[in-house]
């Protein structure tokens, strides 16, 4: 199965129904998405499939065959995060971290599309995404601020 992961080219020699957070975490070594419910219901698994937000504990890896996964790893570096990354950072939203993946790789695909969401927008976004400490504001927030810092890192915005 070849498939292309956090830009780099990656083989897998691996059965098509093998799940994609299967593969991602025991094969690749990339824990970012974590494995919350097993049912797509919580979305701490949440990965990128072509910009897109995907639920990789339900995507068989049959699914992403040919196609561009970014996980958690993928976005920023801890020399330079993504924006979405440093926002979350820098308005604390997260307390365990187990929601985060999932919450900063929702708003992260929001973003691609919608550069310029409401506060509406970025909640119908998250619906999905549980947060079982219950920092929500925080989340909403740093999403508000990661709409921020994209639109001063948009090529445009450097003029």
């Amino acid at each position: 199965m070849e498939l292309k992961v956090n830009g780099r080219n990656v083989s897998l020699d691996l059965p098509g129904h093998v799940t994609l957070l299967e593969a991602l975490r025991n094969d690749l070594q990339l824990n970012g998405p974590k494995y919350g419910c097993g049912y797509a219901e919580c979305g701490a698994c949440t990965v990128l499939v072509d910009g897109q937000a995907a639920r990789a504990c339900v995507m068989p890896l049959s699914a992403v065959a040919g196609r561009e996964v970014t996980t958690l790893e993928g976005l920023g570096t801890r020399a330079a995060p993504h924006p979405v990354q440093r926002a979350f950072i820098e308005m604390e939203g997260a307390q365990c971290g187990y929601c985060l993946n999932g919450m900063i790789m929702t708003v992260a695909a929001l973003l691609m599309q919608e550069p310029q969401p409401d506060r509406d927008r970025i909640r119908r976004a998250l619906r999905h995404n549980l947060c079982r400490c219950g920092t929500h504001q925080e989340i909403l927030a740093a999403a508000e601020r990661a709409v921020v810092l994209m639109a001063e890192n948009a090529p445009e915005a450097r003029g």
